[in-house]
């Protein structure tokens, strides 16, 4: 396993356990626990974008900006959809 997939496979695996985290804070009765599993969720959203942040710099991960067009045409879709 080279360095790119080691990242990948690590990325993964915090989004999966970031998904775990948010799923048992919605359903946690104890304050304190639920606490704890959104500590952990907040941890993990950083590492996923350290991680991907190193990818990104190594040149893996590459992410054209979206145009000013499509950005908009986006917001006013999801604007016009508000209650």
């Amino acid at each position: 396993m080279n360095d790119q997939e080691r990242i990948t496979d690590m990325i993964l695996s915090e989004k999966k356990m970031s998904t775990n985290y948010s799923t048992f804070a919605s359903e946690c009765t104890d304050d304190q626990l639920r606490d704890e599993y959104l500590k952990l969720l907040q941890k993990s959203h950083m590492t996923q974008t350290a991680l991907f942040k190193a990818g990104q710099d190594k040149g893996w991960y590459k992410v054209e900006p979206a145009p000013l067009s499509k950005i908009s045409e986006t917001y006013n879709k999801f604007n016009s959809e508000k209650p």
